[in-house]
């Protein structure tokens, strides 16, 4: 089944040098452009993180520190890659959780001023899990009757996400092929910044997601703790999510 899309759709795929979102860099990316009239465009680059690649994860990616020795910082080539996913969409395997929250987190170290919160995500994952409850070797495997033999490579598991993704599509008749249905149906919560800490209630008022205040407001938070915000910003969370607080205290100042 092909994409039924009002907007560009990129899939897309980072190799790290880990899990944190916080601290971890891109050594790899590869997106995948799907236009709505079905051209389809690639890329691929490699990404020097400005650190060494723990050999745990070059095991799973195959990518080592001479590999991206001559590679550009995600600084020099940031502003390129937002231009080429402006006013798309997104997608990806796991890339709610993940891709989407590091990518993020890489354009504002580079001080490159890109809102993704525009667009809208559609985790293949999720579509995966909530049906079947796999990774994404058997997901293509199931979906597609193929074996993803480059697995842990950004470029083979973009194009195999988008694969599996038109595959689903054929096999539920309950989903829609309509990327903003498809947004909702792989959103685990209504997020306000990309790692979840801080979601939307059903009033759309910013609510705490973790720790003591867990379900407060976050604008009562502020108000009745001064010193939580100061701990936020000192603490080991995403720079996106402290943006975000950040915003919801100068709207409350600015009331």
């Amino acid at each position: 089944m092909q994409l039924k899309l009002k907007n560009p759709l990129v899939f897309f795929d980072l190799e790290t040098t880990g899990t944190n979102i916080v601290s971890d860099r891109i050594v790899e990316i590869s997106y995948l452009k799907i236009s709505p009239n079905g051209m389809e465009e690639s890329k691929t680059m490699r990404i020097n993180p400005g650190c060494p690649i723990p050999a745990e994860s070059s095991a799973i990616h195959g990518i080592y520190d001479q590999d991206v020795a001559n590679a550009p910082v995600f600084k020099a080539v940031a502003k390129n890659i937002a231009k080429d996913i402006e006013g798309c969409d997104l997608a990806g395997y796991n890339s709610n959780r993940f891709d989407i929250p590091l990518l993020a987190e890489e354009f504002l170290r580079a001080d490159v001023d890109i809102d993704l919160m525009k667009r809208k995500f559609v985790d293949v994952q999720v579509v995966f899990h909530k049906m079947e409850q796999r990774t994404l070797s058997a997901a293509y495997q199931f979906y597609c009757a193929k074996n993803l033999d480059d697995a842990h490579t950004a470029e083979a598991d973009t194009k195999a996400t988008y694969e599996v993704l038109k595959a689903q599509l054929d096999r539920y008749s309950d989903l829609q092929n309509d990327v903003e249905f498809l947004s909702k149906f792989t959103s685990f919560n209504r997020n306000v910044d990309f790692a979840g800490r801080i979601v939307y209630n059903d009033k759309d008022e910013e609510i705490i997601n973790f720790g003591k205040y867990k379900g407060q407001k976050v604008e009562d938070v502020l108000r009745n703790d001064m010193g939580y915000y100061g701990w936020m910003m000192q603490g080991d969370f995403p720079l996106y999510t402290k943006k975000v607080l950040t915003n919801i205290k100068l709207r409350m100042f600015g009331k």
